[in-house]
């Protein structure tokens, strides 16, 4: 199946690893990502005024340029699918809005194309049982806790992603590669976003609740979708760890780094050198990745 890419700008930068590692399970899957040609930054966050024109005229072009294409739109950081699945929703709904991006962008989209997160694809398209018999090395005896945070759930009714209140895709699909779900009470809690840069010590906070949360229940390790998620949970745990002695650190991983490992990818296309809180050692210890000579 085809569909338009859109990575997004954290995707080129900071969350390198997530991108090679989806491509690579992509591939895998038989999934053809087109990455859009000249694409820019969805805006990072959906306007609270959606009068506001300006702000929806990145993800509008975005949404035009897959739709000339002729293929939906796959993205996988969460903030970029709720930008581009709400701005979507809004010029399918509202003609008043629609009629402005059109004339400001001078392109002729109303909302035909689906905006897809890649998870949505592998459960439409292959289905979690179809993933489950394409696994070469399967991740049996790994506990992994699915972390969704905010942005992929919330609007529940405008995101239609999952239950707001007790999702369930992604510990389906953790359980396709052969891991043992963690379910843990903190999995749909914000991690602080943005908060990171002037309030750290919120962010602090709630990066230890969730963390603690997932330790408690007995996760090995925890995945998310999220670039901002990730930094906050993964890259704070020095700063938790000086703070609390008896701080308990757990690797934070992209989904798709455990995906494309399942799929018989090697370790090179994961990157995980990239994080704080190394997975390695566990990985290795669970025999999921090789030891070093």
């Amino acid at each position: 199946m085809k569909y338009s890419y859109f990575p997004g700008c954290t995707l080129h930068q900071q969350a390198r690893d997530f991108d090679m590692s989806t491509r690579e399970a992509a591939r895998k899957m038989g999934i053809d990502l087109v990455e859009l040609e000249d694409w820019q930054c969805c805006g990072a966050v959906f306007p609270l005024a959606t009068d506001a024109i300006i702000y929806l005229v990145s993800p509008y072009r975005t949404l035009a340029s897959s739709h000339e294409a002729g293929t939906d739109l796959v993205t996988l950081c969460s903030g970029c699918l709720n930008v581009l699945r709400r701005t979507n929703r809004l010029v399918k709904t509202n003609k008043e809005t629609r009629a402005k991006l059109q004339a400001f962008v001078e392109k002729d989209y109303q909302g035909e194309r689906h905006v897809y997160h890649l998870l949505e694809v592998i459960r439409k398209d292959t289905t979690f049982e179809g993933l489950a018999q394409r696994i070469i090395h399967s991740l049996e005896g790994l506990k992994v806790a699915s972390y969704y945070g905010c942005l992929l759930l919330r609007p529940p009714e405008e995101m239609e992603f999952d239950d707001v209140e007790s999702p369930t895709i992604m510990e389906e699909f953790t359980k396709a590669l052969g891991a043992e779900p963690v379910d843990f009470p903190f999995k749909t809690e914000c991690c602080g976003a943005y908060l990171s840069v002037p309030a750290e010590d919120r962010t602090l906070a709630a990066a230890r609740s969730i963390l603690r949360s997932a330790s408690s229940a007995g996760a090995d390790i925890m995945v998310t979708s999220c670039p901002m998620c990730l930094y906050n949970l993964d890259a704070k745990q020095g700063a938790l760890a000086r703070q609390d002695t008896g701080f308990r650190t757990l690797p934070v991983v992209y989904f798709s780094q455990l995906l494309a490992l399942a799929l018989g990818a090697g370790e090179d296309v994961c990157g995980f050198d990239a994080h704080e809180v190394d997975p390695r050692p566990l990985l290795r210890e669970k025999m999921l990745i090789p030891e070093v000579n």
